[in-house]
């Protein structure tokens, strides 16, 4: 684009009409930090400051930002957000902040991203300025967008992390439900329990991108409905990933596939579709050709559940491995074995990418 989209052709200022514009799941991702004192930090992170709960003020701060965008930037449009989520990360002297805003509709959500940012990386300024006037929130920045007519976007010089650098991550607050998903980290860096559950003991400090590649002749050719790469996405954002797809490709073009998903070096791929026995299934061929190791537990226990209620599912030839850094894991091409995929990585998917990083704990 070579124009600035809201000055109209006598230069004055408009709302870009986009009643023409077909609605499309929406999400964006950005992050900033706050610049401030290791006391600062060390005084957050145990809850210390006289101002108490500083993360769960300054999250909650960024997600009415986000819903306050189209009030406090005029030329924004109001957006029936489905989601929004603020993460914190802490370095030795400063606090990181992430945003993931979410819609479906003819417009992106890039400005409630920032502005999540922004107005939770102020809160945080006035909840430490106590101890430390001089913080600074410095870097509010876009990392990556999904969604419309221009598709995945990353900011370039994050195009092997998600932008922010590999912190502890803290708890997750929905914009739809207010509960929070995961609690602060401790001092270790492991996360403690909650509700009940086990502790962590993976380190989070990976990158949080993900691609879905749908194998499926069908859809490739508009004769069949996708109807397990929206599902994929769906649950990889709900578990904090920025996600790239679903890339579509017939069954004889998955290695294309695969290796478009590869090229920008994400923390998981995961493909659904051919698996079977069918002459043109070719997805684990293409899969074992890209990878360094195999992950053969992880493909079995996906089998495995999907034969306790389907014996047809011990037909799936799936593999699981590691391309580089990044996971690949193959799924069905079915709804039932894409949910017994999700049902056997969603526990284990965070403590695998934290070891593959370099992370994660071994005892």
């Amino acid at each position: 684009m070579s124009e600035l989209s809201h000055v109209d052709r006598e230069g004055r200022a408009r709302m870009v009409d986009v009643s023409a514009k077909a609605d499309t799941t929406r999400i964006a991702v950005a992050a900033g930090e706050l610049q401030t004192t290791a006391e600062v930090v060390a005084l957050v992170r145990a809850e210390g400051m006289p101002k108490a709960d500083v993360l769960s003020t300054a999250r909650l701060a960024g997600i009415a930002g986000a819903k306050k965008t189209s009030e406090l930037i005029p030329l924004c449009h109001q957006l029936a957000l489905s989601s929004v989520k603020v993460e914190f990360g802490f370095t030795e002297t400063t606090i990181t902040v992430e945003a993931t805003a979410k819609t479906k509709g003819p417009t992106g959500v890039e400005m409630e991203a920032l502005t999540a940012v922004a107005v939770a990386g102020l809160t945080l300024h006035d909840m430490v300025k106590a101890v430390d006037p001089a913080a600074v929130m410095n870097g509010v920045r876009l990392v990556t967008k999904e969604g419309g007519k221009h598709g995945h976007w990353v900011r370039p010089e994050a195009r092997t992390d998600t932008g922010t650098p590999a912190h502890d991550r803290s708890a997750q607050v929905d914009a739809g439900t207010g509960a929070e998903t995961a609690p602060a980290d401790t001092q270790d860096g492991t996360a403690p329990a909650v509700s009940g559950e086990p502790e962590s003991t993976a380190s989070q400090s990976f990158s949080r991108t993900a691609v879905v590649v749908v194998a499926s002749t069908g859809t490739a050719a508009g004769t069949r409905t996708d109807t397990t790469g929206p599902v994929l996405v769906d649950w990889l954002t709900a578990q904090g990933f920025s996600v790239r797809g679903p890339l579509v490709y017939a069954d004889a073009a998955i290695a294309a596939g695969l290796a478009d998903a590869l090229s920008a070096a994400p923390a998981l791929v995961v493909t659904t579709g051919g698996t079977g026995a069918s002459p043109t299934d070719a997805t684990p061929e293409a899969t074992r050709a890209v990878l360094d190791r195999e992950l053969p537990g992880v493909a079995d226990a996906i089998r495995q559940r999907g034969t306790a209620k389907f014996p047809l599912a011990a037909l799936s030839r799936g593999v699981a491995g590691l391309a580089g850094r990044t996971v690949v894991v193959n799924l069905p091409g079915s709804p039932g074995g894409v949910k017994d995929g999700m049902a056997v990585l969603e526990p284990l998917l965070d403590h695998l990418l934290a070891q593959v990083a370099g992370g994660g704990n071994h005892e």
